[in-house]
């Protein structure tokens, strides 16, 4: 069978909110700093990034900041980026470009995971179409518009599928309607459940805590997304790696180092 070669966990960023963002009917008045997540995934067929973290250019620019972020506070501070945490930065960090990227494969259209597409022109991106009529309906606050600008060139994808062999996109709807989460064989170690923001924290998964935000206020299918990803977990005897966990990133490789 074969296997994904290596897994990166790419920090794009930080961000301190409310734990009430993330664990939902608990946390408040709680604030916590959490990463801001890309995966780079080598395989033998091609490289796939899932999620490309924010806009940089709406992080750096003053007026752009506060026109995006300001209206969060004081729940959701604006997130903080550097330069170096640019998805080209880390591409060139390992001797590649944005077109040694042959997918990129966005879990959800929040700002803070799709918000990076303006750093990978070019790329094939494939979102689901639940995803994406949710996005454009505006009902969906996570969402920026303008990181929708290119949705006309993107593959739209409809339910589960390999993305290619050894990667599985997963479907974990409930923080949105189209939620996806991957998971990834490796050669050495166990396989690998990306969560995304189905799980933001350990806690999610421990104590089966939905996100703070569920679409549609519906609570019941972002536990069960969260009760589907452990049943898988142990039927595969997986990692789960949630999302914007300080603690459990810590425990992954330092980037340039991998998991294989």
């Amino acid at each position: 069978m074969t296997r994904a070669l290596r897994l990166w966990p790419l920090l794009t960023g930080t961000q301190r909110y409310e734990k009430a963002v993330s664990t939902r009917g608990r946390g408040q008045g709680q604030f916590i700093d959490a990463p801001i997540l890309a995966y780079l995934i080598e395989t033998p067929n091609g490289r796939i990034l899932y999620d490309v973290g924010c806009d940089y250019s709406k992080l750096a620019t003053p007026a752009l900041r506060a026109h995006h972020f300001d209206a969060m506070r004081p729940r959701f501070e604006p997130p903080l980026m550097t330069p170096e945490q640019r998805i080209p930065s880390h591409l060139g960090r390992l001797g590649l470009t944005v077109k040694d990227i042959d997918v990129v494969f966005i879990g959800h259209l929040h700002f803070d995971h799709a918000g990076g597409l303006c750093e990978v022109p070019g790329c094939e991106v494939h979102v689901q179409r639940d995803e994406l009529d949710a996005a454009r309906s505006g009902a969906d606050g996570g969402v920026v518009v303008d990181d929708l600008a290119d949705a006309g060139d993107w593959r739209v994808m409809e339910g589960e599928y390999a993305v290619c062999s050894g990667v599985q996109a997963i479907a974990t709807p409930g923080h949105t309607a189209g939620h996806m989460s991957l998971f990834i064989e490796l050669p050495k170690g166990p396989p690998v459940i990306l969560c995304g923001d189905a799980a933001d924290l350990e806690e999610n998964l421990v104590e089966e805590v939905a996100p703070g935000y569920c679409w549609q206020d519906n609570e019941s299918l972002a536990l069960a997304s969260i009760r589907r990803m452990k049943a898988l977990a142990v039927a595969e005897r997986a990692e789960l790696w949630p999302n914007h966990d300080f603690d459990f990133f810590r425990r992954q490789p330092r980037f340039p180092e991998w998991r294989d």
